[in-house]
């Protein structure tokens, strides 16, 4: 199949596609009167005529302030209508938007800005005491939420009328493919975040492949609720809005997704595995606080039941009569309930990327009749690379590569992708971008992974976050971690250490709602996380969870001792980057003291020792 057939995408409406604007404006004369973007509760409501007439008009606001074809415009909101509305419309001028994590510090942002070259910022009134305190040079700054001294407002600007010569439709027609439609600044463990210009062909080629395995319409339902520079809210909550026609809900605060769930009911639903396990984790908290004993044998009954029949249904084994009746009884009783009040009753196709996920979290929920499929991808793709899809499951992997990717693995084990997907490079640093893209178009990945017989990928870890022990054994962190996170609903985090060590050891930070409902269930006087993790309950249920997680390792990935967290870890924070991967390294300067502590002597074999907040 030629590149080109990958990078159009056909539209709802008949017609192929292979810009953003294009796609926009053919699902706005398609579906003028239904609803394209609204908040929970129907706060706001934005029809796809509205949507348009309003992009018309922000489009010609901000021709008349000076933005022209390929220029930048930053974007620091949180998740709200007037982002798709301002993106957008910079999109039509042919222009560059780009999102910075809310969380931004002014060093960073004025280093973002210095790359991106941006003379103009759209934010909330929030943000701009860390917008000003960047000193960065911009000409304007424009605020959505109201009106600043110094700023513009953008409820002005759309009310202003627009320069007479501005012709609008010629400047949506003449973006082309290979313009860049945004720059993704990767949140980074380390270092300074690259900035990773992808095209609007690069986004058609992974819209092209998510309609070969899910048949989006505009009957279907998503949420925008992760950050908008995450390439996940980009492509799920932002273009498949535009692209398809699919209405999203805003949800400003991504801790209030669980009570937006039921109002939404989403059936395409993305959850980073941080997400998928507080989810779990809140199921088990409140079955576990449940005062009938008959309910929570019923319950967990039900739950087990599910996991057997989804495992069976996984591995394409037909289910015994018994089992099929079991599971048909569960779910009437408590499956069907459970996935009612979640919100995800109609749900049918959960997502799990952007970092790994323990195969009992996924079992969890398809056993609950919530189907989560794992997929693999980065910013450099699009987000894309494999995934797991409908006929075509194993828990464990992430799947198989999706429509217009090749992959391999390299002589040292990372995983490479090309096609249509990748990246046209990073922003201003071509060293850094052939040192991601060969000259054959092979995109490093920085992953370690295996291809098996039927093309399933799985990934080790990253490349560069191997522990290699004293002994030189390399060992999977990540591994380690799944492991014991998913023994214990308590556990939010697991830092596996152990590079250069004898042995491993960890730090463990507990659930900040699960902490604080075993606290009370404890009789405790303070019910926060933070003096639960001293409390000798905190360290017996952790020890239990380790060594139920060591019994799924090998004797050299086991952890001897850990280190009770005693403060829960925020997105954005020193330990979690806002797209909430661990930051390992300032993590291990940090937490220098507590580590040395757990290396101070050797422990007795097959003894686990835990160490607790002072």
């Amino acid at each position: 199949m030629a590149e080109n057939d990958l990078t159009v995408v056909m539209h709802p409406s008949g017609v192929p596609v292979s810009t953003l604007p294009e796609a926009f404006q053919q699902t706005a004369a398609l579906l003028p009167d239904s609803v394209a973007i609204r908040t929970v509760g129907d706060g706001v409501v934005i029809t796809w005529r509205q949507y348009a007439d309003r992009v018309r008009t922000i489009a010609a606001a901000l021709a008349g302030l000076g933005v022209e074809r390929g220029d930048t415009v930053g974007l620091m909101m949180r998740n709200r209508p007037e982002f798709h509305l301002v993106d957008t419309a910079v999109m039509h001028l042919g222009a560059i938007p780009f999102s910075i994590y809310n969380t931004s510090a002014p060093d960073q942002i004025r280093y973002l800005f210095g790359n991106a070259e941006n003379r103009i910022v759209v934010a909330e009134k929030d943000f701009l005491p860390a917008v000003r305190a960047a000193g960065a040079d911009v000409a304007h700054v424009i605020v959505v939420d109201g009106t600043a001294e110094g700023c513009l407002a953008l409820e002005e600007l759309e009310s202003s009328p627009s320069a007479a010569d501005f012709d609008f439709d010629s400047a949506w027609r003449a973006v082309r493919p290979d313009d860049v439609a945004t720059i993704i600044y990767t949140s980074g463990t380390t270092g300074p975040p690259k900035g990773v210009e992808l095209t609007h062909a690069n986004v058609m080629a992974e819209f092209s492949a998510i309609l070969d395995v899910l048949d989006l319409r505009p009957d279907d339902r998503i949420v925008s609720y992760l950050p908008h520079a995450h390439i996940a809210d980009r492509v799920t909550g932002h273009y498949g809005n535009m692209v398809l026609g699919v209405p999203v809900t805003d949800v400003a605060d991504p801790r209030a997704i669980a009570q937006a769930l039921p109002d939404v009911r989403p059936t395409v639903w993305l959850g980073v595995p941080r997400v998928w396990h507080k989810v779990r984790s809140g199921i088990e908290t409140t079955l576990a606080a449940e005062p009938s004993r008959a309910k929570r044998r019923l319950a967990r009954w039900a739950i087990d039941t599910g996991i057997r029949a989804a495992r069976q249904t996984l591995a394409d084994k037909p289910l015994s009569a018994s089992l099929t009746i079991r599971q048909r009884v569960a779910d009437r009783l408590v499956l069907a309930k459970v996935r009612d009040a979640l919100g995800l009753d109609r749900l049918r196709w959960g997502i799990s990327g952007a970092a790994a996920i323990p195969v009992e979290t996924l079992e969890f929920f398809w056993g609950l009749g919530i189907p989560v499929y794992e997929l693999w991808g980065m910013s450099e793709s699009v987000g894309g690379g494999t995934n797991n899809r409908p006929g075509a499951t194993k828990l464990g992997s992430v799947g198989r590569a999706q429509r217009g990717v090749e992959i391999t693995v390299a002589g040292d084990g990372e995983l490479w992708i090309r096609g249509p997907i990748v990246m046209r490079g990073y922003r201003h640093q071509p060293e850094k971008t052939a040192e991601a893209v060969d000259a054959d178009g092979w995109l490093h990945t920085g992953d370690i992974g295996t291809i098996d017989t039927e093309g399933f990928v799985t990934i080790v870890d990253r490349k560069k976050e191997l522990i290699i022990n004293e002994a030189g054994k390399n060992l999977s962190p990540t591994n380690i971690e799944m492991a014991v996170q998913a023994a214990s609903p308590l556990i939010d985090q697991v830092v596996a250490i152990g590079d250069g060590r004898p042995y491993v050891t960890a730090l463990i930070v507990l659930d900040r709602e699960a902490a604080g409902a075993q606290a009370a269930a404890a009789g405790l006087a303070d019910a926060s996380a933070a003096a639960f993790a001293q409390s000798d309950e905190a360290g017996d249920m952790i020890r239990a969870a380790v060594v139920e997680g060591n019994s799924k390792l090998s004797r050299v990935e086991q952890i001897k001792r850990f280190y009770i967290v005693g403060t829960p870890w925020d997105p954005g924070g020193d330990e979690l980057t806002p797209t909430m991967k661990l930051k390992r390294r300032p993590i291990a300067e940090k937490y220098s003291a507590e580590i040395d502590k757990l290396y101070a002597t050797t422990p007795a074999p097959d003894v686990i020792e835990a160490s607790t907040p002072e």
